[in-house]
């Protein structure tokens, strides 16, 4: 798992935790807020119903509760439809019982169960009557917590003197509708904001992360020997960091690229040292003028040999070292490639070979003419090296419809090229004998042509024929590429 995922897990868990135990906290908070606001009401209508009973006593002290009795009847039996939000009521819960100064339920407005009973054991009554806030909670199931019945009382006074007291009860039941309601909609909004904070949380660590992504998969293909270009978007953090991974990827492929420059080149240089060594060692003895002059031109050709590797590689190094093209222009491949045959057409002509060149469209492309010259004329070369008099070879310039990109291809009648050799034609210095004079080039001319293609975000590639004998070389190039770019050499 990436360190970006546990990050964002870490958070979520956090954030799960957090809202479980808040939503926790404020659902019991708002139980016991729909019960104290319950509560509050039930002490006024105590308060009512202990002066309408405290008119009920006559001089002697005794209690007439006949009308207590009559309005209840008749306000139980009167029909009741309220719509209360989502709640429809039906029916009225409330009830009623009224004691004396001893605690003798005198009235029960649930049937009469109560009346005759001694109360004075219960929490509402004794402290009712002793002048204190009387109220209790008592569960009508002692195994189901949903089914207490909140009672409040209020004492009945007459001459400032307490005579009796009235306790009103109502069943918390009829409120769990409001507390569940309102729970299921703080779950509901937690829930949401849940999702929403998860969302923004992924939003921002993704695109926090994305920098380092990009990085990350920069050095992979820096790793694998890929050109790719440095990430440019990020943070400043980021961008700093991107910064420092070109730099030490620079001087890490600089001491590479030294070492592997010092160790071809030494072993490419060998050959035709010990070749001038040897010849200019036997000029030193006697011999005829024409085997001296032999000596002499092998180390004129071996010199020329090492000039031309020294070009060579100066060359390919520099084109290795940049990045980016630096006076690109429209190329219009059709006219480069007749431009490169008409080049070599002494040649051609000279060894009795033919060059054709067919465009089936006119495409440009966005590069530096030199360069791609350079890369054309190497291919064409190569496929003449290679040729036998009688030979002919196509160039063709397409352009499909409705194609991002166009390419020019060589098609030659040689050999064609070993198997083992096809996965090293690009290596540095590697090189096949010429059928003609069974000498190897510089083993530099494609290595030049890779790096020249890729730098114009392009492909080349190199196969042999199916069709017949021979090779066929392809330089791709996209028609949208209008700035070559690469982030490092070869």
């Amino acid at each position: 798992m990436s360190t970006t995922s546990r990050i964002l897990l870490g958070f979520l868990l956090f954030l799960a935790t957090g809202l479980y135990f808040l939503v926790k906290k404020v659902s019991a908070r708002v139980e016991r807020q729909y019960m104290e606001a319950a509560e509050e009401s039930m002490v006024d209508v105590a308060q009512l119903m202990a002066a309408f009973a405290g008119q009920s006593v006559d001089e002697t002290g005794a209690f007439d509760l006949t009308a207590i009795r009559q309005a209840w009847s008749e306000a139980a039996a009167q029909p009741v439809r309220a719509q209360i939000y989502s709640l429809t009521k039906t029916t009225m819960d409330m009830n009623a019982y009224v004691t004396d100064r001893h605690g003798v339920v005198l009235f029960d407005s649930d049937g009469g169960k109560a009346e005759g009973q001694d109360y004075r054991s219960k929490r509402d009554v004794a402290l009712t009557l002793i002048g204190e806030y009387g109220a209790r909670s008592t569960r009508a199931d002692p195994q189901d917590d949903d089914s207490s019945v909140m009672f409040v009382g209020a004492p009945i006074r007459r001459n400032g003197e307490i005579i009796g007291m009235v306790s009103v009860s109502k069943p918390q039941v009829s409120l769990f509708v409001f507390r569940d309601e309102t729970v299921k909609r703080i779950r509901t909004v937690a829930l949401i904001n849940f999702g929403l904070v998860a969302a923004g949380a992924y939003l921002v660590i993704t695109l926090f992360s994305r920098p380092i992504r990009q990085l990350t998969q920069y050095a992979r293909a820096v790793t694998r020997g890929e050109r790719v270009s440095l990430p440019s978007s990020g943070s400043p953090e980021a961008v700093t960091l991107g910064r420092a991974f070109e730099e030490m990827r620079d001087a890490l492929e600089d001491r590479k690229y030294v070492r592997s420059y010092v160790q071809t080149l030494t072993h490419e240089m060998k050959s035709p040292v010990a070749a001038i060594r040897g010849a200019s060692e036997l000029l030193h003895e006697e011999m005829p003028g024409e085997r001296r002059d032999k000596f002499l031109a092998n180390i004129q050709a071996e010199a020329r040999r090492l000039q031309n590797i020294i070009d060579r590689l100066l060359a390919l190094s520099t084109l290795e070292a940049r990045k980016a093209l630096e006076h690109p222009e429209p190329v219009a491949l059709a006219e480069l490639a007749e431009g490169v045959r008409a080049q070599l057409r002494p040649a051609a002509e000279s060894r009795n070979v033919q060059v054709e060149l067919s465009a089936s469209a006119s495409p440009s492309v966005i590069g530096e003419p030199f360069l791609l010259e350079i890369a054309l004329t190497n291919l064409l070369q190569n496929a003449l090296d290679f040729a036998v008099p009688g030979d002919r070879i196509q160039i063709h310039v397409r352009c499909p419809d409705h194609s991002p990109w166009a390419e020019i291809e060589i098609q030659d009648e040689g050999p064609g090229i070993p198997d083992y050799a096809l996965p090293r034609l690009f290596d540095r210095f590697y090189s096949l004998k010429r059928p003609e004079t069974g000498r190897k080039s510089s083993g530099l001319g494609l290595c030049f042509v890779r790096e020249a293609v890729e730098l114009h975000g392009g492909t080349v590639t190199i196969t042999n024929r199916s069709d017949r004998s021979g090779v066929r070389a392809t330089m791709r190039f996209s028609l949208g590429h209008s700035r070559g770019h690469r982030s490092g050499s070869a």
